[in-house]
């Protein structure tokens, strides 16, 4: 059975990452969180509104973020890297 760490953080990176916007927080994920996760490698970045219901998924390329795929309203999805299975993005919420 695999150790757990004793610290409250890892040091290596996600792979991907999805944050779920809202008016609190918006411009923290949006200037304040993704530098940072371009810097430390983060390879996938998922940015869901639920108040518009819509995705962005984002792949990092060179250091930028670059868009990948969105979709909207009730839009199936099959976006890296969870594309094996199909969804719906209304499913994501009630």
């Amino acid at each position: 059975m695999a150790e757990l760490p004793d610290t409250a953080y890892f040091t290596l990176a996600p792979d991907w990452v999805c944050e779920v916007l809202s008016a609190s927080t918006r411009g923290l994920d949006l200037q304040g969180k993704r530098p940072v996760y371009a810097r430390e490698g983060v390879g996938r970045l998922w940015l869901v509104e639920p108040a518009h219901r819509t995705l962005e998924a984002f792949e990092l390329r060179a250091g930028r973020w670059t868009l990948n795929a969105s979709a909207k309203g009730s839009d199936p999805i099959r976006i890296r890297p969870f594309d094996a299975v199909t969804f719906n993005l209304g499913d994501l919420r009630p």
